[in-house]
């Protein structure tokens, strides 16, 4: 078929060209092709990208119709997304085996002809829990060759991070040097991943499905949609907040909020250990600052998603885009508009640790203060922003215990930082503007990754200082719905034991009930010495250890970088002691409760 300049979008020598190219390209290559200009469209392809598959590489007719799917989930983004993918392909008449990478034999990889990997990124560019074995083993000297294997890679990750999708590209990396070939290019998803995630997977059945000439144009269900609800992080459900009180006492350093939300209506369900994402509104404060700042009318109607939507221009920086996080990709596309050559030199590689520094504890707001404003129009300013991304919060309670309703622990952030007061963007929604009757956007992020055991006769161990401790409200109230009768030891702690002893009188009652068999405190602000939940754990080593051996399920949630990181290092101290292990013994000995799910962290 020839192209006509009449009838189509192309000038006379691109629809020349078209023709020239077009009749010389095998089906494989126009399949690739197809998938290639799909992704294009939203997301940037790697400099690392292999060459497009050839028809002597792989011959579409002859592809293997059984796709494993293996995905390494934190909070349980990239598993939604392999589930997703797989009831996609299995439309397609695919056979899909899909699983999470802590769940999979490493030897039957090399079986595998066609590989999928769904895996995010976590804190700085490590590899999600559920993913650590496997990573180890990909990389380390026991991995085989995979000369047959073809695969692609879907990374989500978050480009405030300095290491984006970090894990993503090892991945990919790791694949291709062990002979694998590429299905697909490596699509790397910010964290509004689901229009991306949709293309890169159209792009892989375009490139599996067996095709007589046509591409397939597969059509792909919106990716956060699940079974059991219309809600989904891509249509949140609008809930009504009930309560919002302050948690801490009179005279405390801190603000912890308790907010109760009604789902009533909305036949949404989660198990304790989930997470709720809030989709939260800026400070229109802040937002009239940066108004000052620019050239434009705040009604000026703009553009805020692909489907056309508009708003004024003021509304869309409240509501939309996200304002508060400067991004690596944000700084060098304001650079391209603004004309401000001390922008553009900023952003230039040789100034790389500079860029970084700049980023830390700055805004949008600093960026045209410090750069000056810029011409072009609103539309072209808010395109280079990202839209609001939703804050995850551990659920604080039991539906159980208390139906069509979901409770939130968040603790109010507000810093000083380069002359200007800075205030997080949802917990200071929920802290000075949110009251009861007030609706706030929701949905549920379930996580499998933080989870009971299903018997509830094994003991468990929970730790989590500060808003950790939110999830291990949630566990015992279902373990006193369900009656469990496993032992439970929470390690608590906060600065100031009159102020900061968040939910003191329930956990009080279920010492007395027994729902709570032991609960240990550390209050770091009352004596001389600061003393951390790590510190009563030591002083407990012993009873903590036989508690493990007789098969307790240990939980931390709260702080990666400091506090997670301390009580990971503690427990293997506390095994290799205890047990008389060597240190490699002991990390074995934990690495062995990760892998049987006896050991799980829900960090941030």
């Amino acid at each position: 078929m020839q192209l006509q300049v009449s009838n189509s979008p192309f000038n006379q020598e691109q629809a020349e060209l078209l023709n020239n190219l077009l009749p010389g390209l095998t089906v494989n290559q126009k399949v690739w092709l197809s998938g290639y200009l799909a992704a294009s469209l939203s997301v940037s392809i790697p400099d690392t990208v292999a060459e497009p598959v050839t028809a002597a590489q792989t011959d579409a007719q002859k592809i293997s119709k059984e796709v494993t799917i293996l995905y390494g989930s934190q909070t349980g983004n990239a598993q939604g997304v392999a589930e997703n993918a797989a009831r996609t392909l299995k439309g397609k008449d695919f056979q899909v085996t899909v699983s999470s990478m802590s769940d999979y034999k490493v030897n039957n990889l090399k079986k595998v002809e066609n590989l999928l990997i769904i895996v995010s990124t976590h804190g700085e560019g490590d590899p999600p829990d559920n993913t650590i074995s496997f990573h180890e083993f990909l990389h380390g000297r026991r991995a085989s060759r995979l000369d047959d294997l073809r695969f692609s890679v879907l990374a989500l990750g978050d480009s405030s991070y300095e290491f984006f999708c970090e894990t993503g590209k090892q991945f990919d990396k790791r694949l291709e040097e062990l002979g694998g070939t590429r299905i697909f290019p490596r699509m790397d998803c910010d964290l509004d991943y689901d229009e991306p995630a949709a293309e890169w997977l159209e792009g892989v059945i375009s490139s599996l499905s067996k095709v007589q000439g046509n591409t397939v144009s597969p059509v792909i269900e919106p990716l956060a949609q699940t079974a059991e609800t219309t809600y989904s992080r891509t249509n949140p459900f609008k809930a009504e907040v009930l309560e919002n009180i302050n948690l801490n006492g009179r005279g405390s350093n801190k603000e912890t909020r308790h907010v109760e939300l009604s789902l009533e209506g909305s036949g949404i369900t989660f198990q304790p250990g989930d997470s709720l994402g809030i989709y939260p509104q800026n400070d229109s404060a802040l937002v009239d600052m940066l108004l000052h700042e620019l050239d434009w009318d705040p009604e000026e109607m703009v553009k805020v998603n692909k489907q056309g939507d508009l708003q004024p221009f003021r509304e869309a920086l409240i509501s939309n885009f996200d304002i508060t996080v400067l991004t690596k990709s944000l700084l060098e596309q304001a650079a391209a508009i603004s004309g401000s050559e001390e922008l553009k030199a900023l952003v230039s590689p040789e100034n790389e640790a500079k860029l970084k520094e700049y980023r830390k504890g700055r805004d949008l707001l600093d960026v045209i203060r410090d750069f000056g404003s810029w011409g072009g129009s609103a539309q072209e300013f808010v395109s280079i922003l990202r839209k609001m991304p939703a804050r995850l919060y551990s659920i604080a309670n039991s539906l159980s215990a208390y139906p069509d309703e979901v409770h939130l622990t968040i603790g109010a952030v507000r810093y000083e930082s380069h002359g200007r007061e800075r205030k997080g963007v949802c917990s200071i929604l929920c802290a000075e503007r949110l009251q009861p009757g007030d609706k706030l956007p929701v949905y549920i992020q379930h996580n499998q990754n933080f989870k009971q055991p299903v018997d509830g006769n094994t003991p468990i161990i929970m730790i989590g200082p500060g808003t950790g401790v939110a999830p291990f409200r949630s566990f015992i109230q279902e373990r006193e719905e369900t009656e469990a009768s496993g032992k439970t030891w929470l390690f608590f702690g906060d600065q100031h034991f009159v102020t900061d002893f968040l939910y003191q009188t329930e956990w009080q009652k279920w010492l007395e009930t027994g729902a709570l068999t032991k609960m240990d405190v550390a209050f770091s602000r009352d004596t001389d010495e600061k003393v951390y939940v790590q510190n009563r754990m030591l002083e407990h080593s012993d009873e903590l250890f036989r508690w493990l051996q007789e098969g307790a399920a240990i939980y931390i949630c709260g702080d990666e970088k400091n506090m997670a990181h301390d009580v990971h290092h503690t427990l293997i101290g506390i095994i290799e002691k205890e047990g008389r292990m060597s240190h490699a013994d002991a990390q074995a000995y934990l690495d062995d409760m990760q892998q049987n799910k006896r050991y799980q962290r829900d960090v941030y």
